[in-house]
């Protein structure tokens, strides 16, 4: 007797998104304009963005009779893409290429934070690289597949979202952009703690993770819908390329903030004491650039004796001047920072004198791979006075290895030692405290070493001692750079 079919399990949300989403990739993979996902993944996110935007734009109209929407016919999605069957081919790109994206960069606001405006800053240097108006119909009709009206869909796109936006990462290869992992982000957050009514910002958002990560920290608390437009004005961020600018308003559209309050440019390019009173937020959460290099304009706007090339140096000036009396930051910096001297020093001083410089934590060798081996800590500081002491946490390397790898990242479970410690601060194997004075005695070099464990030297793996090696060699050279630049000013 034949065994009876067993029913077909319907497929969840999340696997017909990720059907959808992989048959636009294969789609694309056939097309002769895009090498590869650094290509593919632009393409389709700027689709996509169009795609919940419409979405967006259509409950707005339900909701608020008087409301007009940003995008007018024949430019909202609904009229140029909806039907399976409309325009394809040369038609098709001729339309895209001709009209649609001329019309959306060049769209004008009439008020603040305006959906126009937006819109015309996403797409000021966002181009369709598709060659084959067929594709690019079937690239299309798959994006069109995905219903954004749906809250449960907009999560779960988000998440897929998310790790398209690491392949992204690994397709771009040494870019000197660094993917931050989520549970790192989260870590963070949740040791910051910003609440309600805070003015948040990232000025080196990227692709939007910090700003995504607060969004998910708050929203258990919003209450109504005036709590919510507040929360959405209040998270800002600065990104100066334009791929990860766009990747990130996409990010955040797709997390339900139809405003995102995310501007394009450089943080650095205003000089630093213009930064005004009102410029000043709460809360700064960001992982800005390592071993980047900014140009002799960029570092013009900073003090003569803080001037450097370095981009991490710049970023911690900038998030020190920028905190209001009483603000909070969280921010990743390389190794470099913590030993580096001369300016660094200098800047270091700043640091301790006009804020307290709590807790430094120490992280395990790979959080950051396969991007970059150079060793990275955090430092959590407040606006509350000058530093008295700081407490320095070496979170361990993962159990039986050296270090975290691509394959095996860190998880966020892995700071749960770090989050108990926290509220109890008393010295352990991990952690231990040291007085300010002792830091100025001993030119405020913050790359200290664990008493409270023997140095394992011969044990460290040589990618870690090489890291470090290039490290010095840098601080090196900057200080030769330093000094030529102080004896052509004497002669």
């Amino acid at each position: 007797m034949p065994r009876p079919k067993k029913a077909a399990v319907p497929a969840s949300p999340q696997a017909k998104l990720a059907a959808a989403i992989k048959s636009a990739r294969d789609a694309m993979r056939k097309d002769a304009g895009l090498n590869g996902d650094i290509d593919r993944i632009p393409q389709l996110a700027w689709l996509l963005f169009l795609k919940a935007f419409d979405g967006l734009e259509r409950n707005r109209e339900i909701t608020d009779r008087e409301f007009r929407p940003a995008i007018e016919a024949p430019y909202r999605w609904r009229d140029w893409a909806s039907d399976p069957n409309g325009s394809t081919g040369e038609p098709l790109l001729d339309f895209v290429n001709g009209k649609l994206l001329p019309y959306l960069r060049g769209l004008i606001g009439t008020s603040g934070h305006d959906p126009r405006d937006v819109l015309a800053a996403v797409f000021k240097e966002t181009n369709n690289r598709m060659l084959s108006g067929y594709l690019l119909r079937d690239v299309v009709n798959k994006v069109n597949e995905i219903n954004f009206a749906s809250a449960d869909d907009i999560h779960t796109m988000a998440h897929l979202y998310e790790s398209m936006l690491r392949e992204m990462r690994d397709a771009a290869g040494d870019s000197g952009e660094f993917y931050t992992p989520r549970p790192l982000i989260r870590f963070i957050v949740q040791q910051v703690d910003p609440k309600l009514g805070e003015v948040i910002l990232d000025p080196a958002c990227g692709t939007g993770g910090f700003l995504v990560e607060v969004l998910e920290h708050l929203a258990s608390k919003v209450r109504t819908a005036q709590q919510r437009r507040t929360l959405h004005t209040n998270i800002r961020g600065v990104e100066k390329k334009p791929l990860p600018y766009l990747l990130g308003m996409m990010n955040l559209v797709l997390h339900d903030v139809g405003q995102p309050n995310m501007i394009r440019g450089n943080a650095l390019s205003k000089p630093i004491t213009q930064i005004s009173r009102a410029d000043r937020v709460d809360v700064i959460l960001t992982n800005p650039p390592f071993g980047g290099e900014e140009e002799k304009s960029i570092q013009a706007n900073f003090p003569a004796d803080k001037q450097t090339a370095e981009t991490a140096w710049l970023f911690l000036q900038l998030v020190i001047r920028q905190l209001k009396s009483g603000g909070r930051c969280g921010i990743v910096v390389p190794n470099g920072v913590l030993f580096g001297d001369g300016v660094g020093a200098r800047i270091k001083q700043q640091l301790l004198s006009d804020c307290n410089l709590h807790t430094v934590v120490r992280l395990p060798d790979g959080v950051f791979a396969p991007y970059t081996d150079i060793p990275s800590n955090l430092l959590f500081f407040d606006k509350t006075g000058r530093t008295k002491d700081v407490w320095f946490y070496e979170i361990p390397p993962p159990e039986g290895r050296k270090k975290y790898s691509k394959t095996k990242p860190m998880r966020f479970e892995e700071f749960a030692g770090c989050q108990a410690w926290w509220l109890q601060r008393e010295e352990n194997e991990q952690a231990w405290r040291v007085p300010v004075a002792d830091l100025e005695a001993n030119g405020y070099n913050l790359d200290l070493r664990n008493p409270n464990r023997p140095d394992d030297l011969a044990h460290r793996p040589p990618t870690m001692l090489l890291a470090e090696l290039v490290d010095t060699e840098k601080g090196i050279l900057a200080l030769l750079e330093e000094l030529q630049i102080e004896m052509s000013r004497e002669s």
